[in-house]
């Protein structure tokens, strides 16, 4: 047979062949607009073209910064406990608020609240438990000045609740709910 003929019978072959060769060709030219559009983007590290002088992109939480003094404070009615300060009042209010006055254990209690100046902070929840605040396994951070999250617990009976700025140490006004 004469190699012509060879590659008569074997179709199969020359077709897996084709597609091998397809495929190498779409993905060379999909790897090449990825890295096109992340150059684009900025997303590489390197500055954009229209703007030469910047450093490269960091992760950056913003300071929280003093604003008007129109901004109500927090309410004033919660006595502080031991162990928490009277002298040094937080630069921004956080004002905290729940959905529900009482629950079932393990029922979702709807925190959610404001803190017009921090805008990309995280709060860490915290919960009053054997006379002193203690982290609770939940933070949530503020977006357009507010924020929102959910937590659960079976201990029952009063349940005193607050969030803490993780970097401006900023407390809010404590809430309880009865769980039980």
């Amino acid at each position: 047979m004469a190699p012509r003929d060879r590659e008569k019978d074997r179709p199969v072959l020359m077709g897996l062949l084709a597609l091998v060769g397809v495929a190498v060709a779409i993905g060379l030219l999909g790897g090449l607009a990825v890295m096109v559009g992340v150059k684009a983007t900025g997303l590489d590290g390197s500055s954009s073209a229209t703007d030469s002088s910047a450093s490269p992109s960091t992760f950056n939480l913003p300071k929280p910064t003093e604003t008007d003094e129109s901004i109500p404070p927090p309410d004033e009615s919660d006595e502080p406990t031991a162990g928490e300060s009277t002298s040094e009042a937080p630069a921004e209010p956080i004002s905290l608020t729940v959905a529900q006055q009482s629950v079932s254990p393990m029922q979702n209690i709807d925190i959610t609240g404001t803190y017009q100046a921090g805008e990309g902070a995280v709060l860490q929840v915290q919960r009053f438990e054997n006379g002193a605040w203690s982290d609770f396994p939940v933070t949530v951070s503020v977006t357009g000045g507010t924020f929102s999250t959910y937590v659960q617990t079976a201990q029952v009976g009063p349940n005193r609740w607050r969030v803490v700025d993780t970097d401006s140490e900023a407390i809010s006004n404590e809430v309880t709910v009865t769980v039980g």
